[in-house]
């Protein structure tokens, strides 16, 4: 069955190409593009939209900022978005968080998470499974094995109401391992307890772990790549690891507000993309251990169609209904 939002994007498109050749060279307002990101400067999502407003700056030749609106679980960026004039002026940074779990989070909302017009996937950033490196596991067989054998005992910490938190919650379900959640407000609270063996497994971008990793601080166990990571080829991803049915890695993108011309978007859509193939930023994505991911916008709403539901049913699991 085809989702209204694959609708309107199908509609959307046919309109766009209809458009007289050229009428995609200049965007519709010459104000500055604003990118608003719903979590605070620094981390990796926040990294990622400051790599790709730049390289959208130089093709457009348009100036584009990233504005910093956290708080509420995402929903205050995203009704800042969803509340925007539609020119393209305006776009959110789009993460599972604010289209998938903030929505089964909050009952309220004064905003459709689903009317966002999607306009561009920027890139995947891969989470790898790490335990403190003084735990007696050296392998994920090995890890699973001893949790079991301490039920109730350990437990595994991450930033409440994001993907590595989920995936946390649903591995320790799936996996039978009987750990406590504990929850934190950033990542790196719950990583300073990690390395000191307060808790004892967490989920977390490879951007932000691996370092640890290297240093003999943490031991990797999987990752949630399709393959096995470049820096990492020694650790499974949780696929051959034989948990197959577990989601994959986050992404960033780009979403505009609801009723955004199909015009503006597919010249949003060409810019991001012809940066994303550059070698250039093929290699700064990869030392930020980043997968990049051009795709047009009617690939980009069948990749939210798939996986909102699937990270809604996640949401659920793991305790964040509706508020």
């Amino acid at each position: 069955m085809i989702s209204r939002r694959r609708m309107l994007i199908a509609s959307a498109v046919t309109l766009a190409f209809a458009v007289p050749n050229g009428a995609f060279a200049q965007m519709p307002s010459d104000k500055p593009i604003k990118i608003v990101v719903a979590v605070a400067a620094g981390g990796p999502m926040d990294t990622m939209a400051r790599f790709i407003a730049p390289l959208i700056q130089e093709r457009l030749g348009q100036t584009v900022i990233v504005e910093n609106r956290p708080g509420a679980g995402t929903t205050i960026a995203s009704k800042a978005v969803a509340q925007a004039e539609p020119d393209g002026t305006t776009l959110l940074w789009g993460t599972l968080a604010s289209v998938a779990i903030a929505p089964a989070m909050y009952k309220n909302l004064d905003y459709d998470a689903k009317a966002f017009v999607p306009v561009a996937m920027i890139a995947e950033f891969p989470l790898v499974m790490t335990v403190p490196a003084s735990l007696p596991a050296r392998d994920l067989k090995e890890f699973v094995a001893y949790a079991r054998a301490n039920k109730g005992k350990l437990s595994f910490g991450g930033s409440l109401g994001t993907p590595p938190q989920l995936i946390g919650v649903l591995f320790n379900k799936v996996a039978d391992l009987g750990m406590t959640y504990v929850p934190y407000k950033g990542g790196a609270p719950s990583i300073a307890d990690l390395i000191a063996g307060r808790i004892h497994m967490q989920f977390d971008a490879m951007s932000l772990l691996l370092p640890m990793v290297n240093d003999g601080k943490l031991r990797a166990l999987a990752v949630t790549t399709q393959a096995r990571w470049p820096r990492l080829p020694d650790v499974p991803t949780l696929r051959e690891a034989g948990y197959a049915g577990l989601p994959g890695s986050p992404w960033g993108s780009l979403l505009a507000p609801p009723r955004t011309p199909a015009p503006v978007v597919a010249r949003l859509n060409a810019a991001v993309n012809e940066s994303l193939r550059t070698p250039a930023a093929v290699e700064r994505l990869g030392k930020l251990n980043m997968l990049p991911r051009p795709v047009s916008p009617q690939e980009f709403a069948a990749i939210l169609d798939k996986e909102i539901p699937i990270w809604s049913d996640v949401a659920k699991a793991a305790g964040l209904t509706a508020q």
